[in-house]
Formats: C-alpha cells, sequence, structure tokens
C-alpha cells in the first residue's frame, strides 16, 4: 500500500480541453474503459477512499473529464466510459470528442491505465484504445478489474491470453484488479510511482 495515493482530492470536473489547469510541470495518468469496467471502483481502491470517485449502477454516469489531485503537480484522470451508455448519440459523440482531445492533447500525459472486465476482456473498442495510445506513444497498463468474479485459474489464464495479444507492445503491461478483494493495489501504485516519477523509499 502507498500512503501517498490516499491524499488524493477532487480538483475539479471539465466539459472542454480548455477549462483543465495547466500542463506545465505537472503529470497526469488518465484512466480509460467501457462504462462498465469498475473504473470509479478502482480509483476508489486506489485512493483508499469510498467515493472519491462517484460510482453508479447505471454504466456511463461520468460525462466529463474528473481530474483529482494527489499533489501540486500530479493528477489522477478520470475520462468518460466508452462503450455503450444509455444517452442520446449526441452526447455521446461529444464525449467522444472530449476523450480524443484529450488523449491526443493533452501535454502532462504521462500514462493511460486502460481498464477491463476480467471476465470480458479486450473488446474492439479496448483494442482501438490501446493501439490508438500507442500510435501517439503513450505508454498503457491494462488493468483486468473484477477478477474476484473468476477463480485464479481463470483469471490468471485470461490475463495469459491478454498478455499474448500485446507481445507486440512493449510499453503495454497487464494485471489483474479487484475493488472488492483489493487484489492488485500494490502493483498499480507501483506502476503510478514510475509515471509519476516517483521514487521508490
Amino acid at each position: 500500500m502507498n500512503p501517498f495515493f490516499y491524499q488524493a482530492k477532487f480538483d475539479m470536473s471539465a466539459a472542454a480541453l480548455e477549462q483543465l489547469p495547466s500542463c506545465e510541470d505537472a503529470y497526469e495518468v488518465a484512466f480509460a474503459g467501457r462504462s462498465n469496467a469498475g473504473k470509479s471502483s478502482a480509483i476508489n481502491t486506489l485512493t483508499n477512499q469510498k467515493s472519491l470517485a462517484r460510482t453508479s449502477k447505471t454504466p456511463g454516469r461520468t460525462q466529463l473529464i474528473n481530474l483529482f489531485s494527489l499533489d501540486e503537480n500530479r493528477r489522477l484522470v478520470d475520462l468518460p466510459g466508452y462503450g455503450f451508455a444509455k444517452v442520446h448519440s449526441s452526447i455521446r459523440e461529444q464525449w467522444r470528442g472530449l476523450l480524443s482531445n484529450y488523449i491526443e492533447q493533452r501535454e502532462c500525459l504521462k500514462g493511460v491505465v486502460v481498464m477491463m472486465d476480467c471476465r470480458h476482456p479486450m473488446k474492439d473498442l479496448d483494442m482501438q484504445m490501446i493501439e490508438w495510445c500507442v500510435h501517439l506513444e503513450l505508454p498503457v497498463h491494462i488493468l483486468m478489474t473484477k477478477s474476484d468474479k473468476l477463480k485464479n485459474g481463470p483469471a490468471t489464464a485470461a490475463m495469459l491470453k491478454v498478455r499474448k495479444r500485446i507481445a507486440e507492445y512493449p510499453d503495454v503491461t497487464v494485471q489483474l484488479f479487484s475493488a472488492l478483494k483489493k487484489r492488485g493495489v500494490d502493483e498499480i501504485h507501483a506502476k503510478l510511482n514510475e509515471w509519476y516519477n516517483i521514487q521508490a523509499e
């Protein structure tokens, strides 16, 4: 466990890139995933807070870019979920534009955590997100969430299958994660430390 992440505080929500704070001397790590991937639950677990990121039984509730500050220049960024949120198509397009603009233009973005349900990994949209980040030379860490829903054998098999699929991409890594069981928290903390340029004690 890393107490550094426990001091996370909600900073702001933005509906456009221009509303975000300056990138000068900043480090941002973005969390992306399908609308039902458990993004908010994972952010709450790795920051050891129950309601930092808003969770909902209705996928697709994250409609804005939400920023959480860890210190003066390090931030977690919760991006709008992609996939099949039950909203009007024009709003979906707006989210997609916001997501695209952030990933492509945000200069202080140091890496993207792509989250996927370990029972249904590597859907087309997940692969598109990964390949898009690779094209932009952004490192990616895949968080296979809800691993408590599978026994250890099938969960590990699912991870190895994903690892094989991304083998051609040296800057893409993968791990199992469970918000419920707090599985894999140390591993994601270590990856974030690397991207935030935090030296291990």
